[in-house]
């Protein structure tokens, strides 16, 4: 998509219980003298760099770098990819309007200038404490909810 749309500034794919991934344009554009890496590649690399014994969400990014997706093409950015929280069986209930929740903190994480590092587990967790009552709404969070940790 970045490739295509040259004034989008990043993409998000959600991954559910995996997570997201998020790639953001770099500003610098083809200044970036990093070797090229394959975008697989640079995410396996991500995933062994984050913390998968806790359960609340995180994020882990790379440096900008020239990606490659086969047959698609080459950007350069920077990757994040964001942890979901971990959610007992006990506890789901629901994950209608999960998806919905994680777009709608986002948007919240633009609006407030928040960087990536700070929105994608912020987002993670809204969508979880989502997934904790039944339907798309009635477990959607306020700010003050005590479940969110502080976004600074």
């Amino acid at each position: 998509m970045l490739l295509r749309l040259p004034k989008v500034k990043f993409v998000i794919v959600t991954l559910g219980a995996d997570g997201c991934i998020m790639l953001q344009r770099s500003v610098e554009g083809g200044s970036v003298q990093a070797e090229e890496i394959g975008a697989d590649d640079l995410v396996e690399k991500l995933k062994c760099q984050s913390d998968s014994s806790t359960a609340t969400p995180s994020c882990v990014s790379s440096d900008v770098t020239r990606l490659h997706a086969k047959g698609v093409g080459t950007v350069c950015g920077k990757l994040f990819l964001g942890t979901a929280e971990k959610i007992p069986q006990s506890e789901l209930v629901d994950t209608t309007g999960a998806g919905d929740a994680f777009i709608g903190a986002v948007l919240y994480g633009i609006c407030t200038n928040k960087p990536p590092e700070q929105m994608l587990p912020f987002a993670a967790q809204v969508a979880a404490i989502a997934c904790r009552d039944l339907g798309a709404r009635a477990g959607l969070p306020r700010l003050t909810d005590p479940r969110l940790a502080p976004l600074s």
